[in-house]
């Protein structure tokens, strides 16, 4: 038996232990080897860990956070070791030897720890602020992929072993410093300086270059939409785009003058071929020195207001090119460099002169705007909205929004922002640009939503109306073929609005440019892409991509270009509904297979696949099927060859059957199939239970009212769906002006109930007809049932 004093002595020195740490409203403050460990409860599914050297005074207002933490009911237990936090959803475990913590479901099942004495605090002079460069290093599941950290163009699908120097953003590369984790978790390490994010055998971990502290969180939201739906908690909402965003928009390198963009929509609508919008890119303000004037000094636009309301009388809309950097001569420069609120460093463009290579003789003095400062954001919107918006554009193409740096410098990153050095702040420039906009356009009015393209982001930037794109990228199959990774990890890093230039911005080695044939192929495989992602924008240099540049009816070409359009179209209720999903809901538009069918271990790293909103899986064609070599004398050339359907390999993912979306024809799940794919179809399957609203053929999107809808269902799955419907371009949806009608299919009984519509809203269709159809092998020659619809629950049996 031991003796009593020391039964004493344990127990005094155990109770002292567990005082060694301070509770307080949202978690837990302590000290370890030296740091001090903060422990912070956001909500019970979100936890944020900040750590500092002891004593080091520092105060640090997140950029990208900004929600407060919530009242959290948690508990606190302590050992000879350890320091536990637990809410109800989440066990926070804390080494009090290694400064090792560790995540468990309150269940036990163990999600992400850091490695023991993982954490580096290096002394760091940054531009004469005595600061360290911070890491923080993690240990991965060996088999566990990890998604997200924003746009990159690699081809892979899961972020394991990756090395990324997020040194900045790039014309093609956006990176996040936020990834989730097949086990239903997420990390975003909330620091904007250059980051490395590397992922080995032995450990995972960010580096940053700037840091007073270590100070990243974590979330469990059970699976990919749960994370996703805790970033947004965290980082902002995204907002509703305007239903005509999601038509079909049509651009170039650029158009020249004011008369030959309003002839691209009068050649459209001769056509009859839909379209919703162009974009006019740069040089409408002139030469080099007046760069970015935000009003039109080139000769070739002499009446910018008529050629707007030109546009708008045939029933489209216009967005215009914006950059981050203004000329010398422009009035904007002139009043930001008064402020001292311009960078000092080489961006584009480098000369006067519009000429390749740049010639230096003629320097353009273009410079980059602080858009960390308020006062600076004030100035970039009141010539914004002066010279572009009082004239009635539609929307911003934020181009160069990293911004460009060129002949890069490290001194360049020891310059002052109004938020200390840039270097300290770099990663966070497209979200403080595309958010200063956003924010000045909501405070003038709420009747028209904001939209703006922009070429870069940052965690957050979803709640600021903003669709990326995935830079200047070259024409190519495998070009075409990395955009479904790309697309996806971006999607899956929080931001749900992406796409990229249909066709290839650079045509690259394609000599003969829309006359290659191959060239031709590709161009329509990417439309059919470019269906499917939440923006459907042409858009290149080098040769112009209209739908006419391909030639006319009869041309397969052609034909399969207006075949994907005209499919856009009819799926417009579908996509505007899941757009309504994605603001209410923190759903994704552009979805990896591992979001929907996680318990399929195949599924985890399909990187040529994707679900588009939670109904169709689409199979992009991302290879050459239609060429043939033509041998004359010494010459060789590749032609057109049609005269064989080829076929695409796709993988179903297994847990539900599917349909293919052409034929009704259903197929089980669970396994890999050819589909023959000729120049018009690409492989699109619905998922068992979808119920599928599809529109009236149309030349743009609110041409015609919904008020006869074909409901697709198909069987197998009980289902839901939720057809939303509002003004289509307002901000009313966010006073509860909005309608919704909710389908549910009972697959044992074959019945479908139309529920009663909940809302309201100016312009709603009081009584409409829905023409329901049960899909089968015999699609084709099902007429369907028409169904009278007043708003009131309506059973329909098939």
């Amino acid at each position: 038996m031991r003796p009593l004093h020391f039964l004493i002595f344990l127990m005094i020195s155990m109770g002292s232990y567990a005082r060694q740490f301070e509770k307080n409203s949202s978690g837990i403050t302590t000290t370890v080897g030296g740091n001090e460990v903060k422990i912070q409860f956001y909500t019970p599914s979100i936890v944020r860990v900040v750590k500092s050297p002891k004593n080091n005074m520092f105060s640090k207002t997140s950029l990208s956070v900004i929600a407060s933490p919530l009242k959290t009911v948690f508990t606190t237990s302590s050992g000879t070791n350890f320091i536990i936090v637990k809410s109800d959803k989440l066990s926070v475990r804390l080494n009090t030897e290694t400064g090792e913590i560790s995540y468990q479901t309150t269940a036990g099942e163990a999600l992400l720890s850091e490695k023991p004495n993982g954490v580096s605090f290096t002394p760091f002079d940054d531009a004469g602020s005595k600061t360290f460069s911070v890491s923080q290093s993690f240990q991965l599941a060996k088999d566990e992929p990890i998604y997200g950290l924003g746009q990159h163009q690699r081809g892979n699908l899961s972020q394991r072993n990756q090395k990324y120097n997020m040194m900045m953003q790039g014309n093609t590369d956006d990176p996040i410093t936020f990834f989730q984790s097949v086990k239903g978790y997420g990390v975003f390490w909330d620091n904007y300086s250059p980051t490395t994010f590397e992922d080995t055998p032995n450990e995972m971990y960010f580096k940053s270059e700037v840091g007073d502290c270590i100070d990243y969180y974590f979330m469990y939201g059970g699976n990919a939409d749960g994370v996703i739906a805790c970033m947004r908690k965290l980082t902002g909402q995204a907002p509703m785009f305007p239903l005509w965003t999601y038509g079909f928009w049509q651009s170039r390198e650029r158009y020249k003058s004011q008369q030959e963009i309003v002839d691209v929509v009068k050649k459209y609508r001769e056509l009859k071929v839909p379209l919703d919008g162009v974009i006019q890119d740069w040089q409408y303000w002139g030469d080099n020195y007046h760069w970015n004037g935000m009003s039109f000094l080139n000769p070739e636009f002499p009446q910018p207001k008529k050629m707007v309301d030109d546009i708008h009388a045939m029933n489209a809309h216009a967005i215009i090119s914006i950059w981050a950097s203004f000329g010398p001569k422009t009035k904007p420069y002139e009043d930001l460099n008064a402020g001292g609120m311009l960078f000092n460093f080489s961006t584009w463009p480098e000369s006067a002169k519009d000429v390749w290579p740049p010639d230096m003789n003629y320097p353009s003095g273009v410079r980059v705007y602080d858009a960390y400062n308020p006062a600076a954001r004030d100035i970039y919107w009141r010539y914004l909205s002066k010279g572009l918006y009082a004239i009635g554009f539609d929307g911003w193409w934020m181009d160069s929004s990293e911004p460009d740096h060129l002949s890069f410098k490290d001194t360049d990153l020891e310059q002052q922002s109004f938020l200390g050095s840039f270097r300290k702040v770099r990663n966070a420039f497209p979200l403080m640009t595309v958010g200063g906009v956003y924010d000045h356009q909501r405070k003038v009015s709420g009747d028209k939503r904001v939209f703006i393209l922009t070429r870069s982001a940052f965690a957050g930037q979803q709640r600021y109306g903003a669709n990326t794109w995935s830079g200047d990228i070259t024409s190519s199959w495998e070009t075409l073929k990395n955009q479904i990774p790309t697309g996806l990890n971006f999607s899956l890093s929080g931001i749900p609005y992406w796409n990229s230039d249909i066709g290839g911005f650079f045509l690259g080695n394609f000599h003969k440019k829309l006359a290659d044939p191959e060239y031709r192929e590709l161009y329509a495989r990417w439309v059919a892409f470019g269906t499917f992602c939440p923006m459907m924008r042409s858009h290149g240099t080098d040769a112009p991509r209209e739908i006419y540049q391909f030639g006319s009816k009869g041309d397969k070409v052609y034909d399969a270009i207006e075949k994907f359009i005209y499919l856009r179209y009819s799926l417009l209720p579908y996509i505007y509904s899941t757009s309504w999903d994605v603001t209410a809901n923190q759903s994704s538009m552009m979805r990896a297979l591992v979001m929907d069918f996680v318990k399929d271990h195949n599924a985890w790293n399909v990187n040529n696949e994707f679900m588009f909103g939670k109904s169709i899986l689409v199979t992009p064609v991302t290879q050459a099927q239609y060429l043939k070599q033509v041998v004359n004398g010494n010459d060789t050339a590749w032609a057109e060859d049609f005269s064989a359907n080829k076929s695409t390999e796709v993988y179903l993912p297994a847990g539900t059957s599917w349909f293919d979306f052409w034929t009704g024809e259903p197929v089980a799940g669970g396994k890999t199939l050819q589909k023959e794919t000729p120049l018009d179809i690409i492989p699109l399957y619905v998922k068992a239970g979808s119920i599928l609203p599809l529109g009236p053929q149309v030349q743009y999107a609110e041409e015609k009212k919904w008020d006869n809808l074909e409901i697709r269902v198909y069987p197998g799955n009980d289902g839901r769906f939720v057809l939303y419907e509002d003004e289509n371009d307002n901000y009313n949806y966010e006073k509860g002006i909005y309608s919704t009608i909710t389908f549910k299919w009972d697959d044992k009984a074959k019945m479908l109930t139309i529920g009663d519509r909940k809302g309201k809203f100016p312009g709603m269709i009081a009584s409409r007809k829905f023409t329901v159809f049960l899909v089968g092998a015999n699609q084709g020659a099902n007429p369907g049932k028409v169904v009278e619809y007043k708003g009131m629950s309506v059973n329909v049996k098939l």
